[in-house]
């Protein structure tokens, strides 16, 4: 009878060390899927990925003006949804459901990629006010903007697919036209770049404000006493500071869209290229490239430190809200010159 006894607590010690060791291991497998899906992509060349989207359409002429435009939003958009784990925003299992910063990452960069392909369809594709717009133009924009975190009927990767699509052929109609084909257009003029940049300045403007609110040594939000909130009041609306647990979320949708927008400046240098000569804005768009570029650098800190004035502690926010506004102040100078006679 002992025997018997024995036997069974040892197969239920068994049993209970195989759970033990099957959690364990699924534990270390999500951790890895979860280092390794929450890390950020590089950075792509975009006359690279040009180039290869012509050989793939089978395309042998020189590559138009806009081509490279667009194919980077295309590719920025692909990035969303192919990047290791996929696109993770609308993620409702693990790893995926615990990650926090990828989909603040992958915010970040769609509302770049909208505000891009908003001005490719109503100012870049478009010859006046008074022109039609492009139809497949027309079928791409609403897809990005479709909610960003559906997971199902319809998903949000398969709306964005529907977006890629439709920029494609877009691009096969810049370089291909005639016979029922309508020849589509991209005009690179002062004009359609400044009501971009207009754009543009206000996003960086809204990082980099709400990049300094995060701050711990930030003056807004609570805390504050009457007459420092009256004084506020008169100069504009404060912005609420952030929770700690937060400071990560607009940090990580900070680096998102700075990467977006980076790959958005290189294509629009290239498109541009002689309007910007001829206005000599070239240096003011390297300018903003560098400072996005400097954004970007590699965090080695497991997380986003939240120092206090001259502290131990580096304050990863306010770094990332100087390059933010390092951009927005040459963005605001490039707006000038293309806006000048």
């Amino acid at each position: 009878m002992a025997t018997q006894e024995t036997m069974q607590d040892m197969k239920s010690r068994g049993a209970l060390w195989g759970f033990g060791v099957f959690g364990i291991i699924v534990m270390v497998v999500m951790i890895i899927l979860g280092a390794w899906w929450g890390s950020e992509p590089g950075q792509f060349n975009i006359m690279d990925e040009a180039e290869k989207r012509a050989e793939e359409m089978h395309e042998t002429d020189a590559i138009p003006i806009g081509y490279v435009y667009t194919n980077t939003l295309a590719h920025i958009a692909e990035v969303l949804l192919h990047k290791p784990g996929g696109y993770i925003t609308n993620d409702v299992g693990p790893p995926g459901v615990f990650l926090d910063n990828v989909p603040n990452w992958e915010f970040g960069a769609l509302v770049m990629l909208r505000d891009a392909t908003s001005a490719l369809r109503n100012h870049f594709a478009r010859d006046q006010s008074q022109s039609a717009e492009d139809p497949d133009l027309a079928i791409a924009e609403p897809y990005f903007y479709f909610e960003n975190d559906s997971w199902a009927l319809p998903s949000t990767e398969a709306e964005y697919e529907k977006g890629i699509e439709a920029l494609h052929k877009y691009m096969e109609r810049l370089q291909h036209f005639g016979g029922n084909i309508k020849h589509a257009q991209f005009y690179s003029r002062a004009d359609n770049l400044w009501q971009y940049t207009e754009v543009v300045i206000k996003r960086l403007g809204g990082l980099s404000t709400r990049l300094t609110a995060n701050s711990s040594g930030s003056n807004y939000g609570p805390g504050l006493t009457d007459l420092e909130r009256e004084e506020q009041d008169k100069q504009g609306t404060p912005i609420a500071k952030v929770t700690w647990l937060e400071v990560d979320d607009v940090f990580y949708e900070a680096r998102g869209a700075s990467w977006a927008l980076l790959h958005i400046l290189r294509a629009i240098k290239h498109d541009f290229k002689d309007i910007l000569l001829d206005k000599r804005a070239m240096r003011t768009v390297d300018i903003m490239i560098k400072a996005l570029e400097n954004s970007l650098e590699p965090i080695f800190s497991p997380m986003i430190l939240n120092g206090d004035g001259y502290g131990l502690f580096a304050n990863y926010s306010l770094t990332m809200a100087n390059y933010v506004a390092r951009a927005n102040a040459a963005a605001l100078d490039l707006r000038d010159i293309m806006n000048r006679g």
